[in-house]
């Protein structure tokens, strides 16, 4: 479980504790507004988004929260079973839908044009959070087509707030101190 109150704004100077503080008001979800959180692995994006997600319960919004892999997997199981309209509307219907690690690894086709269904949906209607290692010009790989990736992009960002994250991992921090992971790589 992921808490705001262990983010260690600190280590992640780059996070503005205002718009944190902003978004924690859950306004963004009744307005069906955005928040996308760019950067590197091991920056908070995952913590930083569970805690929206935590806040947003709390304040009595629903919310469901699915990893790209997810995504990708429940498509592909939609499909074999015919229910893909069944799919889309299950995640347009809560307040909040979370989905972690997009751009990790691309999508394919199906996903990708259910991805963009999804967002068209909820467009002004439902907020999301995404969370990605990629610059919204690498989207276009992700989706394996750059006008989906456009469309997409057109939608998302037009009522949005983006984090972009930069530093180091959080989770190779004490690695590092102990001189167990090499502080930077050079060539």
């Amino acid at each position: 479980m992921k808490n705001i109150h262990d983010f260690e704004y600190t280590f992640q100077p780059s996070v503005s504790e205002q718009r944190v503080k902003e978004t924690l008001t859950c306004r963004y979800i009744a307005n069906g507004e955005n928040r996308i959180l760019l950067g590197p692995p091991g920056v908070g994006k995952t913590h930083l988004a569970i805690s929206f997600a935590v806040e947003a319960i709390t304040q009595g919004y629903t919310a469901l929260f699915l990893t790209a892999d997810d995504v990708v997997s429940e498509c592909r199981k939609a499909e074999s079973k015919g229910t893909l309209h069944r799919l889309v509307n299950k995640w347009s219907r809560p307040n909040l839908l979370l989905i972690d690690e997009v751009g990790y690894f691309p999508f394919d086709e199906l996903t990708a044009n259910i991805f963009f269904q999804v967002v068209s949906k909820r467009y002004e209607n439902g907020a999301m959070i995404l969370t990605s290692n990629k610059s919204f010009i690498e989207w276009g790989k992700v989706f394996g087509d750059d006008v989906l990736a456009t469309a997409i992009l057109d939608r998302l960002l037009h009522h949005s707030v983006t984090f972009n994250i930069k530093g180091e991992s959080y989770r190779l921090k004490e690695k590092k101190k102990a001189g167990m992971f090499p502080a930077k790589v050079t060539e």
